[in-house]
Formats: C-alpha cells, structure tokens, sequence
C-alpha cells in the first residue's frame, strides 16, 4: 500500500480500511489527540518528520470508527509494552543528564560527538549577561552584530550599544534597518554560532571572582591575619588590595554599612551569649564604637540589660570575642545574599 492515501472522488469521503502503514497510523492518532485538546510539542520532532506528518495528514480525509478503534487499540497496546524509553542518541543523553554531570565532561562530549545544545540558541543568549555578550559585538561584523542587538530584549540591546564607540554603535543602529530581508533560517545559523562560541569559552572553575574569594576568607579570618594578608597585598599587588578591602565587611564596617533600623531583625538571627560577648570585649579588640551602634539601635531596656550582663562578667578573650563578632557578621551576610537586607554603600565607594 502506498504511504501517502489518495484523495476521494469528488461528491464522496474517503473511507479508509484497517490496513494503513505505521506512519499514517501515527497520523491518525495526532489528529486524534489534537480534537480532543491535547497540548503535543511536535515543535521538538525533526523537521523532516514534522514535514512527513502535516504531508500525510493533509492527504487523508476520513476514517472509519472500526479502523480508528484498530488504530487506537494498537497504539495503547504498543504504549503498554514499553517498560522504559532511553534517549537513543548522544544529543538525546546529554540533555537528560544536563545538570548530572558535570560541565566540563558535557562540554566534551559535545564537542567530541559534534552535538549542537537542544533549544533556541537565541533563549540561550538572551539568558546571558551584557559583559557576555559585549566582546561579540566589538569581534562580529556589523550585520551579525545587528542580528543580536535585534534578537535581545530592549534592555539589555540598549546597554550593550550604551558600551560602544559612537561610530561602531551608529553603525550597528544602522545596519538594523537593513535586517528585515534576511530570513529565519540564516537567523538560526546566527544564533546557532554565536552560542557555539560562547560554548567553546573555558569552563570556570571558581563561580566568584578572586576578589570576591579572597574578600569571603578575609571576612572569616582573625583582625591579625586580615590585616597581615593586607598589608602584604598591598606590597604585591596594590590594585588587587585596594579591590578586596571593597569586599571586605567586618564588625567594624556595622556602623557605616547597615542601616540601625535593620539591626533587630539582624539580632533575631544572633545567639544572646554571642552578642553578649561581643559587647563585653568590643574595646578588647577596639571595636567599640561598632558595639555602641549595635546598643543605639535596640530596645533601651534590651540595651541596658546587656550593658549591665556584660559589666558583671569577666572581660572575654579577645579570641571569643573575634568569633562572636564573625557570627554577628555572618547573620548581616545571610539576610543579604537572601534579599532582606541591603548594605549602605561605603562613603568612598559613593566618591
């Protein structure tokens, strides 16, 4: 029998039998899941196929209900049997163990198998930062680089041209007006290239940058060794050292950097004992306008209780101390890396 049914004599309906090949089978029941509403991604299929399945679709008229009730039976039937469905494909394996493995092995084993990354490249690229991004348009060539600008959101494509040179970004802006001719696919093989570069980018091992790293192991590090690690950037590198004080956010950073109406809730997350310590042996370790700051903006009858506790206990050690104040620290850094509280700019980032 041929794969493609013919038509039906004009004035009659096409009745087909029972006997119908596997591929108009598959037609039937996609129509059959289209009328009852179902939501199907044939966008997913290969072009060839979904060009084969609108071809024979298009070529049938009407089924009878005994063939329709074969078809479905078989096709349940078939559903039944699989036990489990395996990708089938090196493509297939990689996006369904995306996020198993590890980016490097996936990065590899793209690149040894020649497998493009599943989904619209465009998705991909609008997902990306403006740094990303940027180095594109100062490497493409103008019309690649007027493809992007128009594929990103408005946003992004503004402060990606904010970045340029006046005369490469006029010539961008021109040469966007010149983007209505070119077609869909060439579109695609853009966006499919622009994401294979950025793909072939070495993975980073570290997500922070170094600053950021070092600024984090600074922050839990005893005042002594901050200010000996410092001091030694200073003579090494005295860029990089000036960046990690930046990044630095001590006990004494309290009074400048957090606003005193957010202080109770920060204490909420500190144990008494621990901010009892590090008020009793704030000038053990000079820290005391800091404390003072802290005992401003809480409860007076809170304030006083913990002056007086802190009076009739011994002096703690300036160990304790330090430790105490590295959790009151780490409780500030917790509520802001989850939203609820923002740090006051320091007066020389502001300068």
């Amino acid at each position: 029998m041929s794969d493609f049914l013919p038509l039906p004599p004009p004035g009659g309906a096409a009745v087909y039998p029972a006997v119908l090949s596997r591929r108009s089978k598959a037609a039937i029941i996609v129509r059959l899941l289209l009328n009852e509403g179902a939501d199907l991604p044939l966008e997913d299929l290969p072009e060839d196929l979904q060009t084969e399945l609108t071809r024979r679709m298009g070529s049938m008229r009407v089924v009878d209900r005994e063939t329709l009730t074969n078809v479905v039976s078989e096709f349940a039937d078939e559903v039944e049997r699989i036990g489990l469905r395996l990708p089938g494909n090196m493509a297939g394996a990689l996006d369904a163990l995306e996020g198993k493995i590890s980016p490097q092995t996936a990065a590899r084993l793209r690149k040894e198998a020649g497998v493009r990354e599943a989904g619209d490249p465009w998705a991909r690229l609008r997902d990306m930062s403006a740094e990303q991004l940027l180095p594109i348009l100062e490497t493409e060539s103008t019309e690649v680089s007027a493809v992007m600008l128009s594929k990103l959101d408005v946003t992004k494509a503004a402060e990606l041209l904010s970045r340029l040179p006046g005369p490469k970004a006029r010539e961008i802006t021109y040469a966007i007006s010149l983007t209505s001719p070119v077609s869909p696919a060439a579109v695609d093989r853009i966006g499919l290239s622009l994401a294979a570069q950025l793909s072939e980018q070495p993975i980073k091992a570290f997500e922070n940058d170094p600053v950021d790293r070092v600024g984090a192991i600074l922050n839990s590090s005893t005042s002594v060794t901050r200010d000996d690690v410092l001091a030694g950037l200073d003579e090494t590198d005295e860029g990089f050292a000036k960046a990690v004080r930046k990044a630095i956010f001590t006990f004494a950073h309290i009074p400048v950097r957090v606003d005193g109406r957010d202080l109770p809730r920060v204490l909420k997350s500190v144990e008494q004992d621990d901010l009892l310590i590090a008020i009793a042996g704030a000038e053990v370790v000079n820290q005391k306008k800091a404390a003072d700051f802290i005992l401003e903006n809480m409860s007076g009858r809170m304030a006083d209780q913990l002056r007086e506790e802190a009076g009739e206990r011994d002096t703690p050690k300036a160990a304790e101390v330090e430790e105490a104040m590295q959790k009151i620290v780490a409780a500030i850094r917790d509520l802001e890396a989850s939203g609820d509280l923002t740090l006051l700019a320091d007066e020389e980032d502001e300068a």
